[in-house]
This record gives C-alpha cells, sequence and structure tokens, in this order.
C-alpha cells in the first residue's frame, strides 16, 4: 500500500495498477474511517456505516494534499512513528503496521479479516506528529546481514534444528506461504533485495519462534528464545521499513524528473 500509493500519488503508476496490486493480499478490501470526525473530513463511511471499496480511498488521497506515504511497524516498546496515544497509536499498535500519509494528515491501519477480506481503518493522525526520520538503506542492508548471522547462531543456540528435524522445510513452508507482491515499475532492486532478506530472517524467526512438535518450552527457556530473537526482530522490522521509504522516495523522484 504504502510503495503504490506513493508511485500514484506522484503519476508513476495508475489507479487500477494499485487496485490490482491490493487484490494479491486479498480478494476483496473494505475501508471506513475509524470516527465520524475523520468520515467527515476524508468522505469515507463512518464506522457504523456500510463500507467502501478501496477505489474510494484512492480518490480521499487524491483531493488530499498527500504526496507520499510511509510505512511504521510498531511494537510494544517501540512506538516511533505513531505520535502521541489515541485511538491510532492503540489500531496501529495492535496491527503492528500502519501507513502513514502525514501531509494529508492521514493514515490507514489494515486488519485481515475472514475468507480473503481486508480491512482498512482511516484515521486522522495526532496534531503533533515526531519528525520523518529516514535512514540510508547501506546501513538497513548492514543490520540485515548481521541480523541473519544472529538468526542462524540463535537457530544453533536454541536447539532448534535438533529439536525440529525437518526445520529447513518449515523455513522454506513459512517463505512459500507469503504472497508473491506485485511491485511498481521501476522499483528500486535494492530496496527490493533489501525486503526478500527480510522475508527470509522473518520466516527463520517464524520457526524458531515455535514449540517444538510434543512439547512446549518451559518459561525459562521460552523467555531465554524471545530475548535472542527480539534484536533480530527488531532489525527485520528497521530493514523493511527503512526499504520501503527508499523505494517510495526514488520512485517519486523518478515521477517527478518525466
Amino acid at each position: 500500500m504504502v510503495t503504490w500509493t506513493s508511485a500514484w500519488l506522484r503519476g508513476a503508476a495508475a489507479a487500477d495498477d494499485v487496485l490490482d496490486a491490493l487484490r494479491v493480499w486479498a480478494q476483496a478490501h473494505e475501508v471506513r474511517a475509524a470516527d465520524q470526525r475523520t468520515a467527515t473530513v476524508t468522505d469515507l463511511p463512518g464506522p457504523d456505516e456500510q463500507a467502501a471499496g478501496p477505489a474510494m480511498l484512492l480518490a480521499t488521497l487524491r483531493r488530499s494534499p498527500a504526496t507520499t506515504a510511509r510505512l511504521v511497524l510498531p511494537v510494544a516498546g517501540d512506538v516511533r512513528g505513531l505520535g502521541g496515544p489515541g485511538r491510532f497509536a492503540e489500531d496501529a499498535l495492535r496491527a503492528q503496521e500502519a501507513a502513514l500519509y502525514p501531509e494529508a494528515g492521514l493514515a490507514l491501519v489494515p486488519e485481515v479479516g475472514p475468507e480473503g477480506l481486508m480491512w482498512w481503518t482511516v484515521h486522522t493522525l495526532p496534531e503533533l506528529m515526531p519528525p520523518v526520520e529516514y535512514h540510508p538503506i547501506g546501513e538497513a542492508e548492514h543490520g540485515l546481514a548481521a541480523a541473519m548471522r544472529q538468526a542462524a547462531t540463535a537457530l544453533t543456540e536454541l536447539g532448534v534444528a535438533r529439536r525440529r528435524p525437518g526445520v529447513r522445510e518449515e523455513i522454506a513452508e513459512a517463505l512459500a506461504s507469503r504472497p508473491m507482491s506485485d511491485w511498481p515499475e521501476g522499483m528500486p532492486q535494492r530496496a527490493l533485495r533489501v525486503l526478500e532478506r527480510a522475508a527470509e530472517v522473518a520466516a527463520i524467526l517464524d520457526v524458531a519462534g515455535r514449540d517444538a512438535p510434543g512439547g512446549a518450552l518451559s518459561a525459562s527457556a521460552a523467555r531465554a528464545r524471545d530475548e535472542a530473537l527480539r534484536p533480530i526482530k527488531a532489525a527485520v522490522r528497521a530493514a523493511r521499513m527503512t526499504a520501503v521509504d527508499d523505494a517510495a522516495r526514488i520512485l517519486s523522484e523518478r515521477a517527478e524528473k518525466h
């Protein structure tokens, strides 16, 4: 959503391309405003009204002063980019992801629904938002490479391979279960490479975080596992946010030149 709408807002993609890309993640998408105030500002259905489709969301963004989007991936203990406490921060933290349109003062929080449905809740951003932090993609790439080494070490130290003989197959299955994203034309290859590597490390983390078949870990062992995996998860989140921000910036700059 962040990459495609950033490209579309700058004229580097068509609205139909954005809608087609969303179908990779769900067959149907429904959009509602989080509250009546946001509904009035955006002309979108309120929380108790019949939902709109994503085309109406794009129309709202087109009428707004938005020119680009940003990705945030908040978790407990790291809520950077969300602003102060409130309904938006709570929903974004629960979903652990959100798309921000700072110039428009709007944000989207996704939620996977039943039977191939995805809900998008549109929020009004807090008036006092933190300044945008941009990090070089080279730093994210370096941090992710270190995270991959940490992940391999963690698998060994936690005895994942010993407890789970088919661990390689489980990792491959976790990777294969993710939807194959479609990307805008001209998507920067370095950003793609970082996103692919992040997906690989996330698959390793997914398997490493599972209990072995036939028995759960003790409480102390589970805490040790979580502590070992926490910095690796943080590196994956940082890499994903940086790669998406970098891609959105480059796509926007290329569109301006044309």
